[in-house]
């Protein structure tokens, strides 16, 4: 216990002067004593002291309180840092696929693409094919029942022979161009 008076004056003279007073546990220290201007210093000591104390708690408080709230935000932030990956990892699975479905699709397409020309290939031939045999076979048989009559066949053999020269060459043509515009149009070569 501080029991000088000396000391307790000094205190007194501090706090009127400086406006510093003694704090916490300190306080209890201070001699109990019947001079009134003491005993008014020591209960202004005290009730500072608790608001001080009351001050510093709520201070506390207030920083336990932002640093939950903290806290919080960080659970929240890192709850939307792991939806935002999801969704981007998501989205990136969600493009990859429409990818695949387009090359898919383009392929699809390319595979109809050919078989159709090949379908239209194939008439064209089979179209010019019959038009050759039946124009070659209309030629013969009419040669053959020029013959056959006794008429006089010169000018039948010449065309006779001539038109399957020019039937012979035509289906070569037809089949080569078909040929050319079907390997012209391939991609893959």
């Amino acid at each position: 216990m501080i029991s000088s008076k000396d000391t307790v004056k000094e205190a007194i003279l501090k706090a009127k002067s400086k406006k510093v007073y003694i704090e916490g546990n300190f306080v209890k220290l201070l001699a109990k004593t019947s001079d009134t201007e003491v005993k008014d210093y020591i209960e202004e000591c005290k009730t500072r002291d608790i608001n001080q104390r009351r001050k510093r708690l709520d201070i506390t408080k207030q920083v336990q309180k932002q640093n939950k709230e903290l806290e919080e935000a960080s659970v929240i932030k890192e709850a939307l840092v792991i939806e935002l990956q999801n969704s981007l990892e998501a989205t990136e699975a969600a493009k990859k696929e429409a990818e695949e479905l387009r090359d898919k699709a383009v392929e699809d397409l390319d595979t109809l693409q050919k078989r159709t020309q090949f379908e239209l290939i194939n008439l064209i031939v089979r179209v010019a094919l019959w038009i050759i045999l039946g124009v070659g076979l209309l030629t013969t048989i009419l040669y053959i029942y020029v013959l056959s009559i006794g008429i006089d066949s010169t000018i039948i053999e010449s065309t006779w022979s001539n038109l399957f020269g020019i039937l012979l060459t035509n289906s070569f043509s037809i089949v080569g161009t078909i040929m050319g515009v079907k390997y012209a149009t391939d991609k893959s070569n």
